[in-house]
């Protein structure tokens, strides 16, 4: 498995109900955050290895409706914190 981020803007009013349909909806979602700024929500999916992000995310994550643009963040490695 392997985590993606994507930066997601709505159309005004509907960042909620975005965030509450893909929630209900795409089990690849881990977390949905709302977030200030250029884009409305940040969602972190994890996908299959051999899984085509792009094709993820223009059938998956485009196609839910009061999206308008979406920003997509490939990752590498997660880092943790030894707090000893």
């Amino acid at each position: 498995m392997r985590a993606i981020y994507v930066m997601i803007k709505c159309e005004m009013g509907q960042s909620y109900r975005v965030a509450r349909e893909m929630a209900d909806s795409i089990v690849e979602l881990s977390e949905m955050h709302s977030t200030s700024g250029q884009y409305d929500l940040l969602g972190k999916f994890y996908l299959e290895a051999d899984q085509d992000i792009g094709l993820f995310v223009v059938e998956r994550v485009q196609t839910v409706p009061g999206i308008k643009d979406t920003y997509t963040i490939q990752t590498f490695n997660a880092f943790t914190v030894s707090r000893d």
